[in-house]
């Protein structure tokens, strides 16, 4: 029998990032938390905890610390449908996410069920093929992914298509791309890039130009406000998600570089399997955006 006082520990010290906040969080002392570690590791009979900063789990600690979130949730929702005594209080859920979607229809989605049940999200940032790790290694109870295949234990929804067109402003049109973008001028002007993950531009202009290119210049600029907000400053080209883009393009901001060319990003919500209140909801909610906001998977 799993003693789930020192379960949290373990959780604890990976997301906080160690032991002395994990203490903080926990009220204990450091050398509690590590106690509580340690004898857990004894009772599995395996190191579940890389000492390292921060420290890592090992691949039973996943599973473990993944259990224990599911086991936190499942108790949670109980509580609730009981009416237990101080069950009032509001139910977090880890959720990793991409920017693009973070940055365009997520709000909007998943607004009405924020407003309607006493849920609070984490919200964890990172490239949507990266998010996917987070729900395997169990650090996330749900992820928006471009991975179909649904993680062990979990279940997998298509919410639709993300549509990505190359942007640049007209003055910076003028300046590289005198006579259109081409493979010779893409190796001359300055492009955009989410981070060094973000390979939608190479494949893009790999698959319009029938070229292997990794020669252009780039910015690399991790924020997908500002990537916007750098394009639109003429200080680079790069792919935007249409639902950003638009309203720009519209106002003569932007013009599409090569018009009927895209790419398009088809995004899936992976979650827990087992079913409580919170969750069911946010899947329905992010479930009914992708139908309005993101075109048909």
């Amino acid at each position: 029998m799993l003693d789930y006082k020192l379960l949290q520990a373990l959780a604890m010290v990976i997301q906080s990032g160690g032991f002395d906040r994990a203490a903080t969080a926990l009220n204990l002392t450091q050398s509690a938390v590590s106690q509580r570690v340690r004898l857990l590791e004894d009772q599995i009979g395996q190191i579940l905890l890389a000492r390292t900063t921060p420290p890592r789990p090992t691949a039973v600690g996943k599973r473990l610390v993944k259990h224990y979130h599911q086991v936190a949730q499942l108790e949670a929702e109980l509580a609730e449908a009981a009416d237990f005594v101080g069950s009032a209080g509001y139910r977090s859920l880890a959720i990793g996410i991409n920017a693009d979607s973070l940055a365009t229809w997520f709000m909007t989605a998943v607004a009405p069920c924020l407003q309607g049940l006493p849920i609070v999200l984490d919200v964890r940032m990172d490239d949507q093929d990266e998010t996917h790790r987070m729900l395997r290694d169990g650090d996330v109870a749900g992820c928006i992914s471009t991975r179909p295949t649904p993680v062990q234990g979990c279940r997998m929804t298509p919410l639709g298509r993300m549509a990505y067109r190359l942007y640049a402003t007209p003055d910076f049109a003028r300046r590289h791309f005198p006579k259109g973008i081409t493979a010779a001028a893409v190796d001359e002007a300055p492009a955009l890039i989410y981070n060094r993950k973000d390979r939608l531009l190479h494949r893009f202009l790999e698959d319009e130009f029938k070229i292997r290119t990794d020669r252009f210049p780039r910015h690399y600029l991790p924020s997908s406000e500002k990537f916007v907000d750098w394009i639109t400053a003429g200080l680079a080209y790069g792919l935007l998600p249409e639902l950003q883009a638009l309203p720009l393009a519209r106002q003569g901001l932007l013009i599409d570089l090569r018009p009927g060319a895209m790419v398009d990003v088809a995004l899936y919500w992976h979650c827990w399997q087992v079913a409580t209140k919170s969750l069911d909801a946010l899947t329905r909610a992010l479930v009914d955006g992708g139908e309005q906001m993101l075109a048909s998977a």
